[in-house]
């Protein structure tokens, strides 16, 4: 497949990808909007924070090494799947031991919430557990499905695990309110369930068909699914093998940057679960759009980089052709991310509190919640380009500069650590957005001397992304300005009527923004009709 095949390939999985996580976070979002109407907003603290905590840890630290190396490099054709499936299934045994000892954390070392106001808390911790070792059995599956582009395969999977898992909420938050966490964690279980199923029906389907042939895909039959050894090959592959040892030592740190304030939250007890659950909240509706953009961007865009170049050699040894598609995607991407981080900054302060109040009423849009809705419209932006940054420099390392850039990983874990205890003592939840904006600014830092370390000898310079036009910055500082005092002069407590004038000033000035986009940025206007939007690039065509 050349680098024209995987960008197209790429494109499209990136597409699928926004599509699917647009309906996860709305469903997610109108599940939450209609929870917080039935049950406590301890009870969502802990479900949100603490239950989801556990789940995340176990899968991360299970399977994300995994997937980082076997999806490295060009794994059709240099290495062979039957080791690399053999090796997909050490996740479930690690699984297995993360599951017990963090179970045993959660129930022995950390506080139990009331039982009258958060019921069930210890079976609901096993069932948690449980969840995630479950989702596990379909890790090999997933991966084969990601190196050989199934877009498709992982929309229908996850969209119909997610249909059951709000549909089971709804239905026992209505009817079976008493349940307390049975509701969510016995819905989080049948979420995994559904997922595992999806994915091994295909494969029992897709193996041995007419279909696999076309595609010449490697393996032939369910058994070449199962772990064994074939005559004359070792049991894995070694060379991933220590490529996901470096990754492994890297997730611990990684997990920790990801999930620092809810380890915070979580160990430390800064915050009640009520406040919690109200940060929760407004995290989630924070981080909508880093979501169902940024993330599935990034992990669509790490597999093209990681198949066009080739790990830990120079440009100067690698296809010409090849990096300077590698070069022209990421400053596309750079700059996509960049806009879109800077919208969401800009309007985001204006229209945080009109959005809390739509969202939960009284509950979210009084006391901190609007403040920290707009600290994390900001650190969205950073959000933003970190994820494109560091997606092009882990499909690039070497393994040796993988090992290094853990020590620096560790040294932000802890930086990162002692600043969220810090500052959340002195600005409450604020304070956990203060500590990711600075920890995110010194990994973008790393990752774009990294950048320009590798294209310095070069004629490419993809950082040119970082910069927006001037055009495209006039228009962002009138909208932040007219935004602002349409909000004092409109919002919130006027009605509904100059709500919806403060609404209309904003869609003005976001289609104002648009333009400048459209007149002044048409190479990035190009890249996204051609590449992310495959489909509608051909019917303009």
């Amino acid at each position: 497949m050349n680098s024209q095949d995987v960008l197209k390939k790429a494109s499209t999985l990136a597409s699928y990808n926004v599509l699917l996580q647009v309906m996860f976070r709305v469903l997610t979002f109108l599940l939450n909007a209609f929870t917080l109407r039935f049950v406590s907003k301890e009870l969502i603290g802990v479900v949100n924070v603490r239950l989801t905590l556990l789940y995340s840890t176990l899968v991360f630290l299970s399977r994300e090494a995994f997937r980082r190396a076997c999806l490295s490099g060009d794994t059709g054709g240099k290495h062979n799947w039957r080791q690399l499936v053999t090796l997909l299934w050490m996740t479930l045994p690690l699984g297995v031991i993360w599951g017990v000892l963090l179970a045993c954390v959660w129930l022995w070392f950390l506080e139990v919430p009331d039982p009258q106001a958060v019921p069930f808390y210890g079976p609901s911790v096993v069932l948690f557990a449980l969840a995630g070792v479950q989702e596990l059995l379909a890790e090999p599956l997933w991966v084969l499905a990601q190196a050989h582009m199934m877009v498709r395969l992982k929309v229908v999977a996850e969209s119909l695990a997610m249909l059951a898992k709000c549909s089971l909420t709804v239905v026992m938050v209505v009817s079976a309110r008493e349940w307390g966490l049975y509701i969510f964690s016995t819905a989080h279980l049948v979420y995994t369930g559904v997922l595992v199923l999806c994915y091994a029906g295909y494969f029992l389907r897709f193996l041995g068909s007419e279909e696999a042939t076309k595609r010449d895909f490697p393996l032939g039959s369910v058994g070449d699914l199962l772990p064994h050894k074939a005559n004359g090959e070792p049991l894995v592959d070694g060379s991933v093998a220590r490529l996901t040892w470096s990754f492994f030592k890297q997730s611990f740190l990684k997990q920790i940057l990801t999930e620092g304030e809810r380890y915070v939250m979580t160990f430390l007890n800064v915050l009640s679960f009520g406040e919690q659950g109200v940060y929760d909240v407004v995290n989630n509706l924070g981080s909508m759009v880093a979501r169902f953009v940024f993330l599935p961007i990034e992990e669509s865009f790490y597999i093209f980089f990681a198949k066009v170049l080739q790990r830990g050699r120079p440009v100067q040894s690698q296809r010409k052709e090849d990096v300077a598609m590698a070069a022209e995607v990421l400053e596309c991407l750079l700059k996509l991310v960049l806009v879109i981080g800077l919208v969401i900054a800009v309007f985001g302060h204006a229209y945080s509190a009109l959005a809390l109040d739509i969202y939960g009423g009284s509950l979210l849009s009084s006391g901190a919640g609007p403040g920290l809705l707009r600290c994390y419209s900001c650190y969205v932006l950073l959000l933003a380009v970190n994820g494109v940054s560091e997606c092009f420099v882990f499909a690039a390392m070497s393994q040796e500069e993988v090992d290094k850039y853990n020590v620096v990983m560790l040294a932000l874990s802890a930086s990162f650590l002692l600043l969220s205890y810090m500052l959340t003592w002195w600005a409450g939840g604020v304070g956990f957005i203060l500590a990711n904006c600075l920890n995110m600014a010194l990994r973008i830092s790393h990752s774009v001397l990294y950048i320009h370390r590798y294209f310095l000898s070069s004629p490419w310079k993809p950082l040119r992304g970082l910069l927006p036009s001037p055009p495209l910055c006039v228009a962002l500082a009138v909208s932040a300005v007219v935004t602002v005092v349409s909000e004092g002069v409109f919002c919130c407590a006027s009605g509904w009527l100059l709500r919806l004038v403060h609404v209309g000033v904003g869609a003005l000035c976001l289609a104002f923004v648009l333009l400048a986009v459209l007149l002044a940025e048409r190479r990035l206007v190009a890249f996204v009709r051609t590449q992310l939007l495959p489909q509608y690039g051909k019917k303009h065509t």
